[in-house]
C-alpha cells in the first residue's frame, strides 16, 4: 500500500500508550469490517428454503463456510506464521476481496450451489486475523492492544447482523443481503488498514520484554511444538470447545431467540453484545498490570476456567428461573468471550515471553483455530444429524454444561503441565 513515511515517523516518536491506542484502533476497525463479509448471512433464518444433504439450509451455510474457514486456518500455519511484514496490508485486501466474490457469487446463484459459494466465503478470511495480530505482537503494550482488538469479535458480529437486518428491512433481499453489507464496508476497511499498515515494529525495548518474534519454517515449528506438546494439545481441545460454543451461539442466536420469543421478537443483538464487549474489555484490562510473563501466563489459564465455568452457572440460574433469556445469553457471551480472547492476543504471547521462546504468535494461534474450527463444524454436523430433535435453545443449555465441565479440567491440565515444565527448565 502507498506509505506515507511521516506518519509512520510520528507514530514512531509516539509516547508508547498513544501508539497502542492507535494500534489497536486500526486493528480493531480493520478487522470489524472485516466481519461484514463474514457474519451478516447469519442475521436471517432462511426460511422456506430446502434441506441441502439432510441438514437445515441455514446449517448448511454456516457449516460451508466454517469448512472454508477452518481450512484456511490450516493453510494459515504455514502462510501468516512465514508471512513477510511488507505484504501484510496487500494481503489482507486480497483476501477480504475474494470472500465479497464469493458473496456475489452466492447472490447470483440458487440452491444447491450456494453452500459452495459460502465455503469460498470462508476459505480466505480465516487468514485475516494472524495478519492483523502480527502488527501488534512482542510489545510492552500487546495486551492493551489485542484487547481493543478482540473487542470487535462481540462488537462487529452483533452489528454487522443489525445492518444486515436494516437493509433487508429497507428491501434488500436475503441473498443479495451479505455482499451489499460487505460493500457498505469497503471504504472504512481502506482506511483501516492504511492506518494499521503504518504502525512502526517493536522498539529495542519491547524485543528485550518479550522476546523477538520472527516467521518461523517448518523444522522450527515442529521444534516448539515438540517443545510445548501436552500443553498445546490440552489449550487447543479447550480452545476447541470454547471456538464451537462461540461459533454455534454466534451464529443462530436468532434461531435461540425465535425458539423463545417467536419470530416476531424484537431483540437487537446489540443490545446483548455490546454491554458484553464493554464488560470484558475492562474485566480483561487489568491483566495488562501484570508485568512478569509468567505471572500472566498463569492468570490468563485462571481467566479461562473462571469464563467457561460461568457459562455453566448462567444456565443453572436460567434453568431455574432466577434470571431472563436476553440475560442468561449475555452472561453466556461474557463467559465465552472473556475466556476466548486472551487465547487469541494474551495467552501465547505471554507463553512466548515466559519461555523466551523466539517465535510468533501467529503459529500457536492457527494451530489452536484450525482445530477449532474443525470442532465447529462437528458440532454443527451432530446437531443436525445426531440430536436434530432438540430445539435450539435444549441444545445450546448441553453445550454450555458441557463446556463449563470439561473446559475447566482442560485448563487445569494444561496449566499443571506448563508449571512443571518451567520449574524444571529454571533449574538447568
Amino acid at each position: 500500500m502507498l506509505k506515507s513515511k511521516t506518519l509512520q515517523t510520528k507514530l514512531a516518536s509516539a509516547h508508547p500508550v498513544v501508539l497502542a491506542v492507535i494500534a489497536g484502533a486500526a486493528a480493531f476497525f480493520t478487522y470489524s469490517c472485516m466481519y461484514a463479509f463474514r457474519k451478516p448471512f447469519t442475521a436471517t433464518s432462511y426460511d422456506g428454503m430446502p434441506d441441502f444433504l439432510g441438514l437445515d439450509y441455514k446449517s448448511a451455510l454456516v457449516i460451508s463456510q466454517v469448512i472454508g474457514y477452518a481450512i484456511s486456518k490450516f493453510l494459515g500455519i504455514k502462510i501468516v506464521s512465514e508471512a513477510k511484514n511488507d505484504r501484510r496490508a496487500v494481503s489482507i485486501l486480497i483476501l477480504i476481496l475474494i470472500a465479497e466474490l464469493a458473496l456475489l457469487g452466492f447472490a447470483l446463484t440458487k440452491p444447491p450451489i450456494q453452500p459452495f459459494f459460502m465455503f469460498l466465503n470462508g476459505l480466505p478470511i480465516g487468514m485475516v486475523w494472524g495478519l492483523v495480530f502480527s502488527y501488534l505482537e512482542g510489545r510492552r503494550f500487546t495486551e492493551v492492544m489485542g484487547l481493543i482488538l478482540c473487542a470487535s469479535f462481540i462488537f462487529a458480529s452483533a452489528s454487522v447482523k443489525d445492518v444486515g437486518k436494516y437493509l433487508m428491512n429497507e428491501g434488500i433481499v436475503e441473498m443479495w443481503m451479505p455482499a451489499v453489507t460487505g460493500l457498505c464496508f469497503a471504504i472504512p476497511l481502506l482506511l483501516s488498514v492504511w492506518l494499521l499498515d503504518h504502525v512502526p515494529p517493536p522498539d529495542d525495548w519491547d524485543k528485550a520484554e518479550r522476546t523477538e518474534r520472527k516467521p518461523m519454517n517448518a523444522v522450527e515449528r515442529m521444534q516448539v511444538f515438540r517443545r510445548f506438546a501436552f500443553g498445546l494439545i490440552m489449550l487447543v481441545a479447550v480452545y476447541t470447545m470454547l471456538t464451537a460454543y462461540r461459533d454455534f451461539r454466534d451464529n443462530f442466536m436468532e434461531d435461540i431467540l425465535v425458539d423463545m420469543r417467536g419470530e416476531s421478537h424484537d431483540v437487537r443483538f446489540s443490545k446483548i453484545e455490546t454491554p458484553v464487549s464493554v464488560v470484558v474489555l475492562f474485566s480483561l484490562m487489568a491483566m495488562v498490570l501484570v508485568k512478569d510473563s509468567m505471572k500472566a501466563f498463569v492468570l490468563n489459564h485462571v481467566v479461562l476456567a473462571a469464563g467457561m465455568a460461568s457459562a455453566g452457572i448462567a444456565t443453572w440460574l436460567f434453568q431455574a428461573g432466577l434470571i431472563s433469556d436476553v440475560v442468561w445469553l449475555g452472561i453466556t457471551g461474557f463467559g465465552t468471550y472473556v475466556a476466548y480472547i486472551p487465547v487469541n492476543c494474551m495467552l501465547f504471547d505471554r507463553m512466548i515471553a515466559a519461555f523466551r521462546q523466539v517465535s510468533n504468535v501467529g503459529f500457536f494461534i492457527y494451530v489452536a483455530d484450525s482445530i477449532g474450527y474443525l470442532g465447529s463444524v462437528a458440532v454443527l454436523i451432530y446437531k443436525d444429524f445426531f440430536v436434530a430433535d432438540l430445539s435450539w435453545v435444549e441444545f445450546f443449555i448441553s453445550i454450555s454444561w458441557a463446556l463449563s465441565i470439561l473446559g475447566v479440567i482442560g485448563v487445569a491440565l494444561s496449566l499443571a503441565y506448563f508449571l512443571r515444565l518451567y520449574r524444571s527448565e529454571s533449574k538447568l
